[in-house]
């Protein structure tokens, strides 16, 4: 196959070729050509019998591989099973479980537990300062089971890690039109909510919520209007539907497919529903493709992902 991928079964024929998929990465990452990671200089030279680069600088650790400076570095599992199961995440419109990964990329499901991890933070979207404008809906949720139905010694971790016994709130705002973005709140508090309001929200827009008291106040700086579920769900162009929709989709794709999701993973898991629903018009090879564009710069460590370092809540 000469042309990159459409399908998983092209994908899977395709980068089961190790060429195939250095150039498929190196087009993503160095679309100018290949450049050292350590020093960023040019003067770099191909190894094709290792298929790695070397810097012509005289500095430490000249040779590089593909690898480093992503999500897979240091990682012996190699670029087929990462690019397949990549190619999965992104385009399971309701996730993939590190059990299925572990079984059709031939990895144990441990080694697929932090792949789909390392994934889910390349899918995460860094707005850079941007907010949302026009016609922008709010709303919040609840994420997770009531600890009545949970085993012991779990409601004891919930209770001792997250300062809660039951459900996590998480907060998400949506564009009309444009894309959604979601935050993991404390609680559904008016300092909570109306601080990531503002944060994502610019000035002016008008601002749909429904009737909880903790959105009062944000007239002063946006055309809020509100419909009240005791009485209708939709008022004209004034509703949540849209991000009733997104929750709908993540609620279903956790208890579904992952059954149950830790809190302190849990923006983890919105960021791939986020992912996935903000380039839900484009085709499976361009979802896949922007995916792996954002490979670069990003690292977790599996010690940062299972709270072993206290870099965890910065990663």
């Amino acid at each position: 196959m000469n042309t990159e991928p459409n399908s998983l079964q092209e994908a899977i024929v395709y980068f089961s070729n190790h060429d195939n998929c250095i150039d498929y990465l190196v087009a993503r990452r160095w679309p100018d050509g290949a450049i050292c990671p350590g020093c960023g200089s040019a003067k770099v030279s191909f190894n094709a019998m290792r298929r790695t680069w070397k810097c012509g600088s005289h500095h430490a650790k000249r040779e590089f591989s593909i690898k480093v400076g992503t999500v897979m570095e240091d990682s012996p599992i190699g670029l087929d099973k990462w690019l397949t199961a990549t190619w999965l995440l992104t385009n399971c419109k309701n996730g993939i479980s590190s059990y299925e990964i572990a079984r059709d990329v031939q990895v144990s499901q441990k080694a697929a537990w932090f792949m789909l991890h390392r994934i889910r933070l390349a899918m995460q979207d860094e707005f850079f300062g941007s907010k949302l404008g026009g016609e922008v809906e709010a709303d919040e949720t609840f994420i997770g089971g009531k600890s009545r139905n949970m085993h012991v010694s779990k409601r004891q971790r919930r209770i001792t890690g997250t300062g809660g016994k039951d459900k996590t709130a998480v907060m998400g705002m949506l564009e009309r039109g444009g894309e959604v973005r979601t935050i993991v709140v404390p609680n559904r508090k008016r300092a909570a909510l109306q601080t990531e309001v503002r944060k994502h929200v610019e000035a002016g827009a008008a601002l749909y919520t429904d009737s909880l008291p903790s959105y009062s106040g944000l007239a002063q700086n946006y055309a809020h209007a509100v419909v009240d579920h005791a009485v209708a769900y939709v008022d004209g162009r004034v509703h949540t539907n849209g991000l009733e929709n997104f929750w709908s989709l993540l609620k279903r794709g956790i208890a579904g497919t992952y059954v149950s999701v830790e809190p302190f993973h849990l923006f983890r898991y919105l960021d791939e529903q986020s992912f996935r629903f903000n380039n839900r018009r484009t085709s499976d090879s361009s979802r896949f493709s922007r995916a792996v564009s954002q490979i670069v710069g990003k690292r977790l460590t599996f010690a940062q992902l299972t709270g072993k370092e206290g870099a965890a809540a910065t990663c």
